[in-house]
C-alpha cells in the first residue's frame, strides 16, 4: 500500500514537472515574438501581437519591422510637404470604382501569403526605377507604371507583360482574366499618381476591378513608420 502511494505520488510530480516545462516553453517561445536577432528587446512592434515578419525578396528572406531607435526620422526625400502640383497632386481615397484601397497591414499581410506561396497575388512597386533604387517595400516588384501606357509602351510589350507577369491570356484576340492575379499597387504616396495611372491603364484594358487594391499611403507612409525597405538591385 505504501509503494503504491508512493508511486502515485511521484507520477503527479512528474506529471507537475512536464506541464510547469510546457508553461516555460510557451513563455520563452512567447517572450522570443518580442526579442530581435540580437537579443534585444522589441519596443516599437508592428501590432500589439506581431513584432516582425519575413518576407521573400529576389529569393533572399528579408524580416519586416519597425525601425527600433525612437529618434529615428524620415528620409529627407519623404519630408516634403509642398511638391509642385501638377503634377504631384493630392490622390482621392479611391483609386478607381471597385478597386479596394489598403493600410499597411493589409500590404504585410498580402506580402506573408506571397512568400508563402500563394501566386495569384503580386505586390506592385508602380515607380520609375529611379525611386525602387532609393529603397521599396521587401516582396514586391517592380513593373513601371510606363510599361503599362501606351504613350510610352508599344501594345505587344504590354501584352507580353500581362500574360507573362499578370496571368492574363489572349485566345484569338480576346483577354481572358480569368486567372488574372490581384495586384496590390503603390507608388510614393498620397501625392504621387505612379501607381493610379497603372490602374486606371489596366482597367481601361478590362482588367477586373475587384483584383485591384491600391496602397494609397505608399513609400511616405512606409517610411514615416520605420517599416524596412531594401534597394532594388542590391
Amino acid at each position: 500500500m505504501k509503494k503504491t502511494l508512493q508511486s502515485r505520488a511521484l507520477r503527479r510530480e512528474v506529471s507537475k514537472q512536464l506541464h510547469m516545462k510546457r508553461y516555460v516553453l510557451v513563455f520563452l517561445s512567447l517572450i522570443g515574438l518580442v526579442f530581435s536577432t540580437h537579443g534585444k528587446a522589441i519596443e516599437v512592434m508592428i501590432t500589439p501581437d506581431m513584432a516582425s515578419v519575413d518576407v521573400i525578396y529576389e529569393e533572399r528572406r528579408i524580416t519586416i519591422r519597425r525601425n527600433q531607435d525612437r529618434k529615428n526620422k524620415v528620409k529627407s526625400y519623404y519630408s516634403y510637404t509642398s511638391r509642385r502640383c501638377p503634377p504631384f497632386c493630392i490622390q482621392p481615397i479611391s483609386a478607381a470604382a471597385g478597386v479596394q484601397t489598403v493600410g499597411e497591414l493589409e500590404v504585410i499581410d498580402y506580402l506573408k501569403k506571397v512568400s508563402k506561396g500563394d501566386h495569384s497575388l503580386l505586390v506592385i512597386d508602380a515607380r520609375t526605377p529611379q525611386w525602387p533604387r532609393r529603397g521599396m517595400i521587401p516582396g514586391a516588384v517592380n513593373i513601371p507604371w510606363t510599361m503599362l501606357d501606351f504613350e510610352h509602351s508599344d501594345a505587344k510589350s504590354v501584352a507580353r507583360l500581362m500574360e507573362e507577369r499578370l496571368g492574363v491570356s489572349y485566345s484569338e484576340g480576346e483577354i481572358d482574366f480569368s486567372n488574372a492575379k490581384t495586384l496590390i499597387l503603390y507608388c510614393n504616396g498620397m501625392w504621387c499618381a505612379q501607381s493610379t495611372r497603372s490602374i486606371n491603364a489596366l482597367m481601361a484594358m478590362g482588367y477586373p476591378p475587384e483584383r485591384l487594391k491600391w496602397y494609397r499611403g505608399g513609400m511616405q507612409a512606409w517610411e514615416m513608420l520605420g517599416l524596412t525597405t531594401v534597394e532594388a538591385g542590391k
